[in-house]
């Protein structure tokens, strides 16, 4: 089990939550969720994983400036490269990602457009 950390976007302390085995981190305040290296890509291919971000986006917050709740390294805005509109923060030390509400289940959900795209290349 990981220590306890801090929400990067609301500074208070971040729930533990289990999901098909991957343990993340949620924020109770804002509902923003916390993935440690790689967790929401293997989440991302289990199917229902989307439950997991039930939450209604939230405000949106890219102008806050978020340190990694892990290792303190400033957190970079990062677009989803198959969901250009998605924009993530992401920890370039330690990798670990953060998902603001809905992002989450927004990414597991590609649209029309996304489909054809993928499909064409």
């Amino acid at each position: 089990m990981n220590e306890s950390i801090d929400c990067p976007k609301c500074k208070i302390e971040m729930k533990p939550q289990l999901v098909e085995g991957i343990e993340v981190d949620r924020c109770p305040g804002c509902q923003g969720i916390w993935f440690d290296m790689l967790e929401h890509e293997d989440l991302k291919k289990m199917p229902g994983s989307e439950s997991l971000d039930n939450a209604v986006s939230g405000k949106d917050s890219s102008d806050v400036v978020k340190d990694c709740p892990r290792c303190h390294t400033r957190l970079s805005p990062t677009h989803d490269a198959e969901q250009p509109h998605i924009v993530y923060d992401k920890c370039s030390s330690c990798y670990g990602v953060f998902f603001d509400a809905g992002e989450f289940a927004d990414l597991k959900e590609l649209t029309l457009k996304e489909r054809l795209k993928a499909w064409v290349g």
